[in-house]
């Protein structure tokens, strides 16, 4: 029995394209191989816990002796967004994709939003985060409007000026477009997107981004972990993904080099449970971006942040690195989302090593086998693994 887990997710952390690929327009993917050959990437830690022995990953030599217990998981949900990805990984699956809005939103739904809010609405349409603020920013700032835009994911984001728009107050509309977008128009998340700035020239995102996800339709891992009296930290934007359901504390961050250090404290604090941490600009900075020099900059980042990490484990802990769905910086037909396999790559001082687990179906293989892991008995999606490493 584990004593404390900690599970990261390098999001959007995608291993090759799943059979159903072509379906999403996502045919040959492949995030891992698209950066494994950058002068950027860093891989010899990773490469360790097993992650070029995964079935399929060919893009580096396999480890001689890897350290921990690996897989390579296929999703069961139809869907390849954040939330349906963190769902699936908690043990829920989605049969039905999240709703995607590639015109933009329709009239009646943004009158009924205005009508709520007391605010117009400037673009309405899918766009990139950066360029949104510096093509309708100046039109916000004269006329109060609110930039409301989408993308090929699930989501209604809000950019705000924070000179315009004070951030709790973002955060209050925000609030009242998620009641608003249920049913049809039920988005995975609402986004509110504050920036800074006087003009085109110099307009800036702030770290003051925050989420406003679907409540969770059943129970997760983490409300099974909750009910169970053990401890559910979520570190970076799981408390928004699972809207704060079976999350006893959240420790907000503003990217990657800030999880990973609050990552770091929880090894010396004492709890028992586990700890969900979301590193973000995998997805966000680089993906999204198609920046593959980036991603492959972030991935070296946290393999070399391992050996300090692993270092300060105890024999009682469990160390889990996977993501939620693809993002092939690479892949330039869209700048969406790619259906791919995930890795699942599992360490402890008191498993197994070097257990090929195969090729699984469902991401909730890890919910089983957290909670399998704390003794917590549970009934989610997927099968547990820990049968099959532990010692």
């Amino acid at each position: 029995m584990a004593k404390r887990v900690f599970l990261i997710v390098l999001d959007s952390f995608g291993i090759g394209a799943e059979p159903d690929a072509p379906a999403f327009g996502d045919a040959g993917t492949n995030t891992l191989a698209a950066i494994a050959h950058h002068p950027n990437f860093k891989g010899e830690r990773l490469a360790e816990l097993g992650l070029f022995n995964i079935d399929g990953v060919t893009c580096a030599q396999k480890h001689p002796s890897p350290r921990g217990c690996f897989a390579r998981l296929r999703e069961a949900s139809a869907g390849k967004d954040t939330t349906i990805g963190h769902w699936e990984i908690a043990g829920l699956l989605s049969a039905e994709p999240l709703p995607v809005f590639p015109e933009g939103f329709p009239r009646e739904l943004l009158d009924e939003f205005t009508a709520k809010t007391g605010y117009q609405v400037l673009c309405n349409k899918p766009y990139s985060g950066t360029q949104v603020i510096r093509d309708y920013g100046e039109e916000h700032m004269k006329t109060g409007a609110l930039i409301v835009y989408t993308s090929a994911d699930s989501v209604f984001q809000i950019a705000a000026n924070e000179a315009v728009v004070p951030v709790e107050k973002l955060y209050e509309i925000c609030a009242q477009a998620r009641e608003l977008l249920t049913g049809k128009y039920g988005v995975g998340r609402v986004i509110a997107r504050p920036f800074v700035g006087d003009c085109a020239d110099n307009f800036t995102r702030t770290p003051r981004r925050h989420d406003y996800s679907l409540e969770p339709p059943a129970d997760t891992m983490l409300d099974v972990l909750q009910k169970a009296g053990k401890a559910t930290i979520g570190v970076g934007k799981i408390g928004d993904i699972f809207a704060g359901r079976g999350i006893g504390e959240t420790i907000r961050t503003s990217g990657n080099t800030e999880g990973m250090a609050v990552t770091l404290a929880l090894a010396d604090r004492d709890f028992e449970g586990l700890a969900f941490v979301n590193l973000v600009d995998f997805d966000m900075l680089y993906g999204h971006r198609r920046d593959v020099a980036g991603y492959a900059a972030a991935a070296a980042e946290f393999n070399d942040w391992l050996p300090g990490f692993l270092a300060k484990l105890g024999p009682e802990d469990l160390l889990m690195v996977t993501a939620d769905h693809g993002c092939d910086p690479s892949y330039t037909k869209t700048t969406d989302h790619t259906r791919e396999y995930i890795p699942y790559l599992i360490y402890g001082q008191s498993i197994r090593q070097g257990i090929n687990l195969g090729t699984r179906y469902c991401f909730g293989t890890i919910a089983n086998t957290v909670c399998d892991a704390l003794d917590v008995p549970a009934c989610l999606a997927g099968c547990s693994v820990w049968p099959e490493i532990r010692a």
